[in-house]
C-alpha cells in the first residue's frame, strides 16, 4: 500500500502547506534526493500552534503531539513538492531540533512522535531513518519543536 493510501486508511489529513517565514525555500530537490527545511508547528496564518520548553512548559507526551504535528507539515510540503507522497523511495535522514528545559534529557521521546507518524505513514522499510534528536536553548517565535528531513525520491 503507498503512503497516499495509508494516509486515507488512517483517516489523515494534511494540513495546507507550510509558508517558509524568512528567506528561504520550503524544500530543494537535488538529483534523487529532497532536502525539506526546517519545520515548526506554525498555523496557516504564521502564529505558531504551541510555543514553550519542553520540559518546562510542555510535558514529554505534549511535545510528541508537537512533534507528529511538525511531521504532517512536513509530509504537507513533501506532497506540495512532488504531487504524490508515493514518490517518497526512503525517509533518509532527520534533525530533531527540542527547545528543551535546561536539564531535560529525553529529546529521543520527544521526536518518536515525528518517527512513529513516518513508520506509520510509510511503511517500516521506508519510513525508518537515521536521526538526531537535539536539544537547543531556544527556537524561532518560541516554538517547542523543528524538525528538517532529507528524503530519497523517484
Amino acid at each position: 500500500m503507498g503512503a497516499e493510501a495509508r494516509l486515507k486508511e488512517l483517516n489523515i489529513t494534511l494540513p495546507p502547506p507550510a509558508t517558509p517565514v524568512a528567506n528561504y525555500v520550503g524544500a530543494v530537490r537535488v538529483g534523487n534526493l529532497l532536502f525539506v527545511s526546517g519545520h515548526g508547528p506554525i498555523r496557516s496564518d504564521g502564529k505558531p500552534m504551541a510555543r514553550g520548553k519542553v520540559g518546562r512548559e510542555l510535558s514529554v507526551e505534549q511535545g510528541y503531539q508537537v512533534a507528529r504535528e511538525v511531521g504532517l507539515s512536513l509530509l504537507a510540503t513533501t506532497r506540495a513538492q512532488l504531487g504524490s507522497l508515493d514518490k517518497v523511495k526512503r525517509v533518509v535522514k532527520v534533525l530533531g531540533m527540542v527547545n528543551s528545559a535546561e536539564d531535560f534529557g529525553d529529546l529521543p521521546k520527544v521526536i518518536n512522535g515525528f518517527s512513529d507518524l513516518m513508520v506509520q505513514v510509510f511503511g517500516e522499510a521506508t519510513g525508518k531513518h537515521a536521526r538526531s534528536a537535539v536539544g537547543m536553548a531556544g527556537l524561532p517565535m518560541g516554538i517547542p519543536v523543528e524538525i528538517e528531513m532529507v528524503l530519497e525520491i523517484e
